[in-house]
């Protein structure tokens, strides 16, 4: 386990190997809680959720978007507390960036992402985690899959957002759909942001490019 409470897998290869091949799968019960993970786990102080990462630090754009928003937190608290001014957060990040493939990789700031007005789910949620610590919140990056059609075939691993809400725990915002996660997500790994969380990550030593390719099904049984 790591010190986010994700199980860790280490493989290392031989001298000399031109391919790495890792092979997963497996059959996971999965229920629909409204989005709300519960209680938090681990060894890792809440408090330490609100710190700003490379990825996810703050510039003027996503400062403003906090500041925009917070000047009516206030009233949307009234009609539903933090979780109804949190969905606003999501719809406003959704808002401001289309989602377009391509336009962004795993280095991309938030600040940048928000800056070009585009992105994937992995830049609505880095968005959304640096907007809301500037405000606050405790948050966390969720990495993980989605079965989202009857084909199953995916093109790509998914990434949504949790919120530690007070008296509800860990709430998740899929911003790029703009729900809260149901029975269709699969959780794989938390972390401040993609670096912590990603699925597979590695090193290499001496001078040599690389390239990944992926193939991910996700079906209901």
């Amino acid at each position: 386990m790591d010190q986010f409470d994700n199980h860790v897998d280490l493989v290392s290869a031989h001298a000399h190997a031109d391919e790495v091949v890792v092979t997963g799968e497996g059959e996971v019960e999965v229920t629909d809680s409204s989005g709300i993970f519960g209680d938090h786990r681990g060894n890792v102080p809440l408090w330490l959720y609100t710190r700003e990462t490379e990825t996810t630090r703050p510039g003027s754009e996503i400062r403003q978007l906090a500041e925009t928003l917070a000047a009516g937190r206030q009233e949307s608290s009234a009609d539903g507390g933090d979780i109804t001014f949190l969905h606003a957060l999501s719809a406003q990040v959704l808002s401001r960036m289309s989602y377009r493939p391509g336009t962004t990789d795993a280095t991309t700031r938030a600040e940048d992402a928000l800056a070009a007005g585009e992105g994937v789910c992995q830049d609505h949620a880095h968005v959304f985690l640096a907007a809301s610590r500037c405000l606050g919140f405790p948050a966390r990056y969720v990495s993980g899959y989605l079965e989202s059609g009857d084909s199953g075939s995916e093109q790509a691993g998914h990434a949504w957002a949790e919120v530690h809400v007070k008296g509800l725990g860990w709430v998740g915002f899929d911003i790029s759909n703009g729900i809260s996660p149901d029975d269709r997500y699969v959780r794989v790994a938390t972390g401040l942001d993609y670096q912590d969380a990603a699925p597979v990550r590695g090193m290499r030593l001496g001078d040599a490019t690389e390239s990944m390719t992926v193939s991910l099904q996700v079906t209901q049984q």
